[in-house]
């Protein structure tokens, strides 16, 4: 059987990670699908950095950023928080910013289905910006948003490497479910690692046909409209 403190603390992990990246990843979204600026590919490609970087590399260069000689761990430690490596928020931080373009790319993309005519009638009837964002794009991209959710949180269920290079292997602690699977198959206890692979398999099955339904339901919705 699992050990239910592992599965525990990734659900942990995933929730609070995917509540900031809704958060933080909506008004980049937002900005990438309505901008003509000629920074947005160069913004677009340093967000889009954890999709190609090896985890390894992106742990090391947050290893040295949380730190105690790097910005943020001076930082850290200067307001009180204390050491960010090795503990739950520094693992926090990690999988906040290597899971931010799988959830900002689902949103922009929901947002630029929309098109510009539906937010051009919403400003010609004198709607205020916020307005138009949350009574006309934010309803419309709404499937998008769930996707972003669904596929954010999977993908930090997931993390490994960068969750080991910030967080180590610290029971209660840092020791997430896969990193537990690594521990089980190191240790040749396969029936312990079948039980937590086997669930990731479904769960990430059940997670990626949910997404797929919400994108044929979208694409229905838009052929109706059109």
């Amino acid at each position: 059987m699992p050990d239910l403190v592992v599965v525990y603390l990734t659900l942990k992990l995933a929730s609070v990670v995917t509540l900031i990246l809704l958060i933080v990843a909506t008004p980049l979204a937002w900005w990438m699908s309505q901008t003509q600026s000629p920074y947005k590919s160069i913004v677009g490609a340093m967000f889009a950095l954890p999709l190609v970087l090896p985890p390894t590399v992106l742990g090391f260069y947050l290893l040295l950023l949380l730190g105690p000689n790097g910005a943020l761990g001076v930082l850290s430690e200067f307001v009180g928080i204390g050491a960010l490596p090795f503990t739950f928020t520094g693992i926090v931080i990690a999988c906040v910013v290597h899971t931010l373009p799988f959830v900002v790319q689902p949103m922009q993309n929901a947002f630029e289905a929309i098109g510009k005519r539906p937010l051009e009638v919403a400003k010609t009837l004198r709607a205020s910006p916020s307005l138009v964002f949350w009574k006309v794009a934010f309803p419309l991209a709404r499937p998008g948003f769930f996707a972003a959710a669904i596929l954010g949180f999977c993908h930090t269920i997931g993390e490994f490497g960068v969750v080991l290079m910030i967080g180590g292997n610290i029971a209660g602690e840092t020791r997430v479910m896969s990193i537990d699977i690594y521990n089980h198959v190191e240790a040749l206890e396969y029936s312990q690692a079948h039980w937590l692979a086997g669930g990731m398999l479904v769960f990430s099955f059940v997670a990626l046909l949910l997404i797929y339904s919400l994108n044929d339901f979208v694409k229905r919705r838009l052929t109706q409209c059109a």
